[in-house]
């Protein structure tokens, strides 16, 4: 067998990750292989006067404001991004850590807005290719949030 093939884990196309570094410890996030880069939902982003850090709030739950988390950390790089539908934007990137089955990736990570987005997360292919095959036909397969979560992400706690 191939050793890096046996290293691999196997995900499904969306599941349930923590983001440790900051306080979060469910999101929903579409692990998706033709996003370069992962996008975070995040909103009020302001950068320091000196431009080296950057302050946001992250809401985790798509139909609740419940739990919603204020973070700063290094400004990683800035880039400009063109989403599926062809609109480019330029956004802030930061480095965080994510955490998928157990599994813990240093995520190059674009701070957007994702309000109108299924997912409050998305894990593009550079989180990815560390170590990770996504499996198109399965979700969840890294296991679910518990039920309070999952209730919570549905605005039904």
């Amino acid at each position: 067998m191939n050793a890096e093939h046996h290293s691999s884990t196997i995900v499904g196309w969306r599941e349930w990750v923590s983001l440790p570094g900051i306080g979060i410890p469910w999101i929903k996030a579409k692990l998706d292989t033709g996003a370069r880069s992962s996008a975070l939902h995040a909103y009020d982003i302001e950068e320091t006067s000196d431009g080296e850090r950057v302050r946001f709030k992250v809401r985790p739950w798509q139909r609740s404001l419940e739990d919603i988390v204020d973070v700063e950390c290094p400004v990683h790089d800035r880039r400009r991004v063109r989403s599926s539908s062809g609109h480019s934007e330029d956004r802030i990137v930061v480095l965080l850590d994510v955490e998928i089955g157990g599994r813990r990736v240093a995520a190059e990570t674009t701070l957007t807005e994702r309000d109108q987005m299924d997912f409050r997360m998305l894990i593009g292919r550079e989180a990815l290719r560390q170590g990770f095959l996504v499996n198109p036909h399965k979700s969840f397969i890294t296991g679910r949030a518990p039920k309070l979560v999952r209730r919570r992400n549905r605005d039904r706690a």
